[in-house]
């Protein structure tokens, strides 16, 4: 199957007997190709995972994050009138969650899954921002279950790249729905003060523990081979603290040109995101004693100096 061109906005794509994709029309440098919601169930109920967004795209941030022009009506298409059990969102990301209330409205189903979350930021946001307005009938814990007919589906609470994310996994398949927590295509933004690096770190350590078969992220296509991907981002994240701690010992104490040092060639549009990742590497590392900031310079504890 081709990648990104298999499937265009508002089409359904078949993945596996249990599992298929309604691709969103909110294209952008941090979505990708876009929002994949995915409708899990092949005779009776289905659960919908990741509804999607369902603005206009005029309002705010990047517009094309939550543009959800006739993704409601490409999901119910879908849906082909056969009830719904449960609508599951990872997390509360605009681009993620807004259209589960209209989805609640025309099935009747329960919004089911990730906790609220509204928080207000301590700086400008390269990611989507929140969704206020989402409000679940049901919280799920880790390890929790619903089921239906001929599906199961776990929550594995994996916060990180926000605080109240939950992957869920198809029991009878081997399959996770891991939101933003892993992608192939990217790398995900851990934006402070809700994301946290420490978190981030532990669950994709938790994953990489399980042996799940399949990946199938919010963003960009399956992961066929997920622990070898997950031992990679977690390499990665370590390369990303060394160089940081490297640039502390050089005296080099601003994000700006930290993210300028770590990430050439970097799309000119993704600088925010980094910026926040690195933010989010130094905030772990003052919580574990090992760097410290002043009037936004960052000094390596017992490292160099700043100027």
């Amino acid at each position: 199957m081709s990648w990104p061109d298999s499937i265009r906005a508002g089409e359904t794509e078949q993945h596996e007997p249990l599992v298929r994709r309604v691709l969103a029309p909110n294209p952008s440098p941090y979505t990708y190709t876009g929002t994949q919601t995915w409708l899990v169930g092949a005779g009776g109920d289905i659960a919908i995972i990741d509804p999607g967004p369902c603005g206009s795209g005029q309002s705010i941030g990047d517009p094309a994050d939550i543009n959800g022009e006739g993704h409601v009506d490409a999901i119910l298409r879908a849906v082909d009138g056969r009830p719904v059990a449960a609508i599951l969102c990872t997390h509360t990301h605009r681009d993620h969650s807004p259209a589960a209330a209209p989805l609640k409205l025309a099935t009747g189903a329960p919004i089911i899954g990730c906790a609220p979350l509204v928080l207000k930021d301590d700086g400008p946001r390269a990611d989507s921002a929140f969704d206020p307005d989402y409000a679940p009938d049901r919280i799920l814990s880790d390890g929790e279950q619903i089921a239906g007919d001929g599906w199961t589906l776990e929550a594995v609470a994996t916060p990180g790249h926000t605080s109240n994310h939950i992957c869920y996994a198809l029991v009878e398949s081997g399959a996770l729905f891991t939101g933003d927590h892993v992608m192939k295509w990217s790398t995900s933004v851990v934006s402070p003060p809700d994301g946290d690096m420490s978190d981030y770190m532990a669950s994709l350590q938790k994953l990489y523990d399980r042996e799940d078969r399949i990946y199938y992220p919010a963003h960009g296509p399956a992961v066929e081979n997920p622990r070898q991907l997950v031992r990679g981002m977690i390499g990665h994240r370590r390369q990303r603290e060394r160089q940081i701690m490297n640039l502390l010992e050089s005296g080099e104490g601003h994000i700006p040109d930290m993210v300028a040092a770590m990430y050439k060639g970097l799309d000119p549009r993704l600088t925010g995101a980094a910026g926040r990742s690195v933010l989010a590497h130094l905030v772990d590392l003052q919580n574990r004693g090992q760097a410290t900031v002043s009037e936004n310079r960052w000094q390596r504890i017992g490292g160099a100096a700043t100027a």
